[in-house]
């Protein structure tokens, strides 16, 4: 399964990860890869959890242009 991430710096120079495909779905790290590595594994920790409650496993994401 192919999923898209964010990973941005907070203004404590951590980097966090979230899955906006599955609500909640966040981690973090010192830098980018290790917040990378960190989200893959909390992705598949929801996935598990999402499935055993019955729940869908993604939400839709929707790419929208806002014009400013």
């Amino acid at each position: 399964m192919k999923l898209f991430i964010t990973i941005y710096q907070d203004e404590d120079g951590v980097f966090i990860a979230e899955c906006p495909a599955i609500p909640g779905c966040v981690s973090q790290g010192a830098t980018e890869e290790e917040a990378e590595k960190n989200i893959r594994d909390a992705i598949k920790e929801c996935l598990e959890v999402r499935a055993e409650k019955g729940m869908p496993l993604t939400v839709a994401v929707r790419e929208l242009e806002v014009k400013v």
